[in-house]
């Protein structure tokens, strides 16, 4: 599950509009316009369906990938727009480092911002997956939510956050 992917399902998931979309990146720090987001939510020929087979999909020359740090602008843009504007705390630096070091991680980043942003406990989130059709522990959960080099540290596969989105789709959109 490619970047662009996520940003796809995460905007069906959670109904948010494309001026929305604008202001979040705003708010985490990117400029863009309504073009760029419409350009972003083109799937491409390398998607996978939910049973990882590839899609038959077009893919647009003037797609815009989406990076790994414009996914966490917006995902860091996304807890502002939801939680509001946090004033940093003394000897906090003024922008907070990037979490997504490479490709492994982006699943794990996201599903920590998804549940900072829409204030979930642990519960929730289980309660979402189970939605979904992905039963795990708390203790499963919780190591995704590590720290990455923590000895019981998990990476989060695509299925996990493919699924998590789906169930998000199921609360929020019913």
């Amino acid at each position: 599950m490619n970047n662009n992917d996520i940003l796809i399902r995460l905007r069906y998931a959670l109904d948010i509009k494309d001026m929305d979309m604008m202001k979040i990146f705003k708010l985490g720090g990117i400029e863009v316009i309504k073009e760029d987001v419409q350009k972003m939510l083109v799937k491409s020929k390398d998607s996978y369906d939910e049973n990882g087979n590839q899609e038959d999909l077009e893919e647009d020359e003037q797609m815009i990938r989406c990076t790994n740090s414009m996914l966490e602008s917006f995902l860091n843009g996304f807890i502002i727009f939801k939680r509001g504007e946090q004033e940093p705390k003394s000897g906090q630096p003024e922008k907070p480092t990037n979490a997504i070091k490479d490709s492994g991680s982006v699943n794990n980043v996201m599903l920590k911002k998804l549940k900072i942003a829409l204030s979930l406990t642990s519960e929730d989130m289980l309660d979402i997956l189970e939605e979904a059709g992905v039963i795990i522990s708390k203790g499963e959960l919780s190591a995704v939510f590590r720290k990455e080099g923590h000895r019981n540290y998990k990476e989060c596969g695509d299925k996990y956050a493919r699924n998590f989105l789906k169930g998000l789709a199921m609360k929020y959109r019913g």
